[in-house]
């Protein structure tokens, strides 16, 4: 079994900083995909006024989620362990005028003391070595009660060949290589290891795509993508 090191991850992320806001390019699938995250997210914190939120996005790439949250007025952090993606997103938040702190720093390696009401890992815990640790290493990071929201891709037969040799591979929506099947997590393992961390699982929906009207919408249906949310049981 030949696991993607994280060296390599690194090199693949950094190299495509400059693609993060060309909506017709690498990262396409992600700009398609927005709303129904901010849709997902709004409904974990019950669409509540989200402008007293200090939200955490790790992983946040060229700052797709972060700059949406900000508009709507949330305190907005986002930390990528890719500098060149931090460079893109403060490039792309500057131009448009946005007050965002982005930082660039890898949660594997370093100490994040501040705290949030909320903390985002969309597409983030499939590409670290260890994610179970950063579960338990997070948690630190949030407040009493405070909510965590991940995105992730299930692993079995199906989202085997529909998430990494179709999607990749074939259809070319995301470059190659972004996804290692051995690093997909099964949501039970996900439940197990945010219980065993003393976060109370509340809630998982998936994120399908309809070939007829070419669109993406959230579904019962957790086979391939999946959200879910945990809140941290003080």
């Amino acid at each position: 079994m030949n696991i993607k090191s994280k060296n390599e991850e690194f090199a693949l992320f950094n190299q495509l900083s400059e693609e993060w806001w060309n909506e017709n390019g690498k990262f396409k699938i992600l700009h398609q995909i927005k709303n129904h995250r901010m849709t997902y997210i709004l409904e974990q914190i019950n669409n509540r006024d989200i402008k007293n939120l200090k939200i955490l996005d790790v992983g946040c790439g060229g700052g797709i989620i972060c700059e949406p949250l900000a508009r709507l007025g949330a305190k907005v952090t986002g930390i990528d362990f890719a500098p060149n993606n931090i460079k893109a997103a403060k490039l792309h938040s500057k131009k448009n005028k946005l007050k965002i702190d982005y930082i660039y720093k890898d949660i594997e390696k370093s100490k994040f003391d501040e705290k949030f009401d909320v903390i985002l890992m969309f597409e983030v815990l499939e590409h670290l070595d260890n994610w179970k640790k950063i579960i338990k290493k997070i948690k630190q990071n949030l407040n009493k009660n405070g909510t965590v929201i991940i995105s992730t891709i299930n692993r079995n037969l199906i989202s085997n060949l529909f998430a990494i040799k179709i999607a990749e591979n074939f259809l070319n929506w995301i470059p190659k290589g972004t996804h290692d099947y051995n690093k997909l997590i099964k949501p039970e393992e996900l439940k197990k290891t945010l219980s065993k961390e003393n976060f109370h699982f509340r809630n998982i929906k998936g994120l399908v795509f309809n070939p007829l009207n070419m669109e993406w919408k959230l579904s019962k249906n957790y086979t391939i993508n999946y959200f879910c949310t945990a809140n941290l049981i003080n």
